[in-house]
């Protein structure tokens, strides 16, 4: 046993033992680590720091737990909608004792559970079971669905689901009674506000360092010790940092290393020939298999000639270059490691342009690519979105390249997409054709696992071209295997079939049939590549379903003294705010990139604008009306469901500022409306608490766009606005107000009623 592994058991057994002795003092009735339930005077430092770290946690979470369980990152927003489950139920409990012990046993279970070494098995076939269907694509779980394991992967997936739920629980109580103790409802908001914008900015920062797990989960534990109450607490969370620490290192490898790139975690490791050789450098993206770094050089096959299975001009790496004119300038998109870039340069070509989203696959090609593709003076280097590339670049090419950048486990943070959906869509092929010479070539290489992505890809070519475009797969014992889709909109790859008849022999051989039957084509309205059809998949109902199940058992153990209805108001505008959030990420996204720096400015503008209305709303009183700021919402709404911004004729930059300022409406107007209720409410912990059950409603709604698009997400978000204006309505309706009796909250009727 090696000094790493006794470190990491000598750490598991420190956390276990530190939740037994939590749950031995719970059952003696010794609730250790809960702040008892009387009332909390008003302390502004708590707030901002229980809001902080509550966005701080969130981002660390669904990071954490989508890389280290996969299935997490294929259901959308699950682990985002299990915090605000667990923050909504934490304000629903804002009488009773905080339950800091219920959420550090939470939270130790959670880590102990995902990093012994015993679990791996257990969660991968986890995903395997709940990911398994034949009409979504989910990298390594099959297309088989079956009763028995999927009950069983549902049963381990709802405890993990739990415990999520438990770690967030305290938060939720600690910001709720804060709200309750503030003088004034709505500045405690702005400061609960301000205390998010700072969780997310400090989450970037550590995106941008890439900084590993360690470090984010490490933070959060730190944050719940501050938040103790006692000095003992404090010092026994504080404490418990070190064993989390070293159960959360990676120990250092063999020929290899990990890295946490702002996207994804990648596990890198070099292996060699029986002679010493460098042979091959494999990449693992969140535990699974994603890319090779493999070296064709004429001198290094020479050295080892048995490992391709045929002529080294049938590799997928060299293949692209027989169909396109000689010399050529080339466009990679999807770069990687460079496997494409030097296949570009062994073959002539005069200039290439590499595009490449994560910085950190960028820089392991750079330093480890045996052929050193990055450094010829021949290659320039883009770190940014394909889409983004192809929106604003001027520049032609005789090869367009798409690499295999299929994201195997990387969905946005924010929203339902893949990172790479809106690179597979009609449009972007249409812009990829605009950007061809008039010899010009698109090359697609794809992994195909289901036989309806090839017939959809191949479709939304002919769509683009007006013609066929050649079909054929590459299996090679050395490097990738793909499935290739060659096409051009004159003749070039007719006339370079025609001119060489070993690569008109090899494309017949290995041509791939496609299946009949219509096949959705994707488009930048439903960019779901990796989904059959317009529907739902049976495994986004299975895990909804659960999510709702763990809500409504933690809600029926609430007292029936804190049980109550959720506000109308305040649940459908968290519904219907989410899906206008989720709406302005995927927009922007489209113009900008689905980089993560887009990503966390949207959120942090959404941030900054309800902050904006707050202060409106406190200064500007006289002249605030609720059926006009009702209004400009619907109408936001109306005009950035109508407007089609891609047929703007401006720049894709331009377009995006346009796309910002028509959503900046409804967002503001939401966010007026939110805060003009918000300082006239009896319990303004209720309301909170209303309002992140209804982002969870509006989270699980958001799979509607699976099924109408996305656009047609706003129509759903009106509804949900609609929903909240008859609340609104029952809330100010002249009963109302005559039963609305005298006192505190008589004076705070009469005072809104006024500036109605």
């Amino acid at each position: 046993m090696n000094v790493s592994m006794l470190i990491f058991i000598l750490a598991a057994s420190i956390l276990a033992a530190a939740w037994l002795g939590l749950y031995i003092a719970k059952r003696r009735g010794h609730p250790f680590l809960e702040t008892q339930a009387d009332p909390q005077p008003w302390n502004l430092p708590q707030l901002v720091l229980a809001s902080f770290l509550t966005l701080f946690a969130e981002l660390a979470f669904i990071r954490w737990i989508a890389v280290e369980v996969r299935v997490f990152a294929y259901f959308k927003n699950l682990t985002l909608l299990l915090c605000f489950v667990g923050f909504g139920l934490g304000c629903a409990l804002v009488s009773e004792r905080v339950r800091w012990s219920a959420a550090l046993k939470a939270f130790l279970g959670l880590v102990l559970i995902v990093r012994l070494p015993w679990s791996q098995g257990p969660l991968e076939r986890l995903s395997q079971n709940l990911g398994a269907a034949a009409d979504v694509n989910i990298w390594a779980t099959g297309n088989q669905w079956r009763w028995v394991p999927f009950c069983g992967a549902a049963l381990l997936a709802a405890a993990l689901f739990l415990l999520i739920v438990v770690v967030f629980i305290p938060l939720g109580q600690t910001v709720s009674r804060q709200m309750n103790a503030a003088p004034r409802p709505l500045s405690a908001y702005s400061w609960n506000l301000l205390g998010s914008l700072l969780g997310i900015l400090a989450f970037l920062g550590i995106s941008r360092i890439m900084l590993p797990p360690t470090f984010w989960l490490s933070a959060v534990l730190l944050g719940f010790a501050v938040l103790q109450a006692g000095r003992r607490e404090r010092l026994l969370v504080t404490g418990l940092i070190v064993p989390l620490v070293l159960l959360l290192h990676d120990p250092a490898q063999h020929n290899g290393y990990i890295v946490w790139t702002p996207y994804q975690q990648i596990q890198y490791s070099r292996h060699y020939a029986g002679n010493g050789d460098f042979a091959a450098g494999f990449l693992r993206v969140n535990h699974t298999g994603y890319q090779s770094i493999v070296n064709l050089s004429s001198w290094f096959l020479a050295r080892h000639p048995n490992l391709l299975l045929g002529p080294a001009d049938e590799n997928p790496y060299n293949l692209p270059f027989r169909f396109a004119v000689p010399q050529p300038h080339v466009l990679v998109v999807g770069s990687g490691t460079g496997n494409d870039v030097a296949g570009a340069l062994r073959n002539g070509s005069r200039a290439v342009d590499a595009v490449e989203i994560d910085p950190a696959i960028l820089e392991i090609g750079r330093r480890e690519h045996p052929e050193g593709p990055y450094d010829s003076p021949r290659v320039s280097i883009y770190v940014t979105d394909a889409r983004r590339f192809l929106k604003r670049s001027t520049a032609r090419y005789d090869l367009i390249l798409f690499g295999l950048l299929d994201s195997h486990t990387q969905f946005s943070d924010y929203s339902n997409m893949r990172i790479d959906n809106f690179v597979y869509t009609e449009q972007s092929f249409r812009e990829a054709m605009q950007h061809l010479n008039p010899n010009g070539i698109v090359f697609v290489k794809f992994q195909v696992d289901r036989p309806w992505m090839a017939v959809r890809i191949a479709e939304m070519l002919r769509g683009v071209f007006g013609k066929p475009a050649v079909v054929f797969r590459t299996e090679t014992g050395y490097g990738a295997n793909a499935t290739c889709f060659v096409i051009s909109s004159g003749d070039r790859v007719e006339d370079a079939l025609a001119a060489d008849p070993r690569l008109a022999q090899f494309v017949r051989k290995t041509a791939r049939a496609l299946d009949s039957g219509r096949i959705p084509i994707t488009t930048d309205d439903w960019p779901y590549l990796y989904q059959q059809g317009r529907w739902i998949p049976r495994t986004y109902y299975s895990v909804g379903l659960l999510v709702l199940v763990i809500a409504a058992g933690l809600y029926s153990q609430i007292t029936a003294a804190a049980r109550r209805l959720p506000s109308l108001f305040f649940f459908a505008m968290g519904a219907g705010f989410l899906l206008l959030e989720t709406q302005l990420v995927s927009r922007l996204a489209l113009f900008f990139g689905t980089v993560w720096q887009v990503n966390g400015i949207v959120i942090s503008a959404l941030l900054l604008a309800l902050l904006l209305a707050n202060i409106l709303v406190e200064h500007g009183k006289n002249f605030l009306r609720r059926p006009w700021i009702f209004g400009g919402l619907l109408a936001g709404l109306a005009v950035a469901y109508l407007i089609p911004f891609d047929r703007i004729p401006v720049s894709a930059s331009v377009e995006g500022i346009i796309a910002a300022a028509v959503f900046a409406m409804p967002v503001v107007c939401a966010g007026l409306l939110f805060a003009l209720e918000f300082q006239t409410v009896d319990s303004p912990s209720a309301a909170l608490g209303a309002n992140m059950l209804g982002a969870v409603a509006g989270g699980l709604m958001e799979n509607l766009s699976l099924v109408i698009g996305m656009r047609a997400l706003l129509l759903v978000a009106m509804g949900l606005y609609c929903l909240a204006g008859i609340g609104l309505w029952r809330r100010w309706r002249p009963a109302a107000f005559v039963e609305s009796g005298a006192g505190n909250r008589h004076a705070r009727v009469v005072q809104s009623v006024s500036n109605y």
